[in-house]
């Protein structure tokens, strides 16, 4: 049996939330990024982990010849993205999707964290960012599941560019 990945009450909050068109589009902003390693990688596909509306692979098409994975039911990919989303996973069931990121990264990660608090909050009053840690709790929970091969603050928080350790 796979491991839970998002609650029932908590996946209906956010289908709510996504019906804002200014929810979500955190990935247009590092979409040049994502290209950027792409290309400097040589990789051709990419899986945008937590896509919601899949803005990610709407700009990459526009910035690079090609077509990004996106479904509900992602594959394993050599480059998987997570933008913007770690932060809003329900604590006790961070592990879960840190292992399930792991398990579908063949070569590569990209992922961003905002350490501090969002601008919306939850239909039940929670800040929409469940999470608020900065880099120090959140980079051994990475460590545990891949090697860093670059760390990077940003206004907000940080991005890491991290690899699959070879067995």
């Amino acid at each position: 049996m796979t491991q839970p990945l998002i609650s029932e009450d908590y996946r209906a909050m956010q289908q709510k939330l996504h019906e804002n068109p200014n929810y979500g589009v955190a990935s247009l902003e590092f979409a040049p990024l994502v290209a950027d390693v792409m290309v400097k990688l040589k990789l051709a596909e990419v899986l945008d982990y937590g896509a919601g509306k899949g803005r990610l692979g709407q700009e990459l098409r526009r910035l690079l010849p090609v077509a990004p994975q996106w479904s509900a039911e992602p594959a394993p990919r050599d480059l998987v993205t997570c933008i913007d989303v770690l932060e809003h996973i329900e604590p006790e069931l961070l592990d879960n999707v840190l292992d399930h990121l792991a398990a579908l990264t063949r070569r590569f990660g990209l992922f961003t964290v905002h350490t501090g608090p969002a601008v919306k909050v939850l239909a039940d009053g929670r800040n929409a960012h469940l999470i608020q840690q900065d880099e120090r709790w959140w980079l051994p929970r990475f460590l545990q599941r891949f090697g860093l091969i670059s760390f990077n603050r940003t206004q907000m928080g940080f991005w890491i560019l991290v690899e699959k350790p070879r067995s």
